[in-house]
């Protein structure tokens, strides 16, 4: 495994009790989980902000070569549906400004009602381009998303496409666009946020995330933290790509 090209982690950092020996007896529940993970997704951002000295705090409690990603608030993709979101994009960017150089990805998860609009996601690229540099992925869940043309327009912006599961389609359960970064989010299949991944699958997983490797980050998030499948998803994940016999 290649630790700074490849990420694995869970979709926040919570250590449940059937994994709690794999990890450190003393230090935060984050200190604890960043001794064995190289990244997580931050998403109680999409339900409330947080202050900019609370990500000064999670950065703080982390190795150097630790990576967060952030999910953009709910208020910019589901209430205001990427238009008119300069003010609360621009305080997003600010708040997570406070992770510094352990800022990782930014995750735009769009409802499943959000068909592409040409001009509305050309609008909100624009926006978030003039100011953010870094990687960016969105993660749609409309069919109308999945499309070459969709991959290439997106390239524009140097933005990529979530490869998720369970998926919409084919197109989906791959990374698209391919831009600076891979993401794959896995949600739990067939039931979502409660399934565990077979080994089978697994195994799928950590071939793909070296092949997208050779050329840019990887990330994989599991988000099936209902049970606390996640963490030991994550854990066996870890241990594929380091051993796959």
């Amino acid at each position: 495994m290649t630790k700074n090209t490849i990420r694995i982690g869970c979709a926040g950092w919570s250590l449940p009790r059937s994994s709690i020996a794999s990890f450190p007896e003393l230090g935060s529940h984050l200190e604890r989980y960043a001794a064995v993970f190289n990244a997580a997704e931050i998403n109680s951002s999409f339900y409330r902000s947080h202050r900019r000295e609370t990500y000064v705090r999670w950065a703080s409690a982390v190795p150097i070569d630790f990576r967060f990603s952030v999910k953009v608030p709910k208020e910019i993709t589901h209430t205001l549906r990427l238009k008119a979101c300069a003010r609360p994009l621009k305080q997003f960017l600010v708040e997570i400004g406070g992770l510094g150089e352990r800022l990782g990805c930014v995750l735009i998860q769009l409802p499943p009602s959000f068909a592409f609009q040409r001009a509305v996601v050309r609008a909100f690229l624009t926006l978030l381009r003039r100011n953010f540099e870094g990687d960016a992925v969105m993660e749609p869940r409309h069919l109308s998303w999945f499309e070459p043309d969709v991959d290439a327009f997106l390239r524009e912006f140097n933005v990529g496409r979530v490869a998720s599961d369970p998926s919409l389609c084919a197109a989906a359960a791959r990374p698209g666009a391919n831009c600076s970064v891979a993401y794959f989010r896995l949600h739990g299949s067939p039931r979502m946020y409660y399934s565990s991944y077979d080994d089978a699958y697994l195994r799928s997983v950590a071939a793909e995330l070296k092949r997208h490797a050779k050329l840019h980050p990887a990330w994989c998030i599991f988000d099936n933290t209902a049970h606390g499948f996640a963490t030991s998803n994550a854990l066996r994940l870890m241990a594929l790509l380091r051993d796959p016999s």
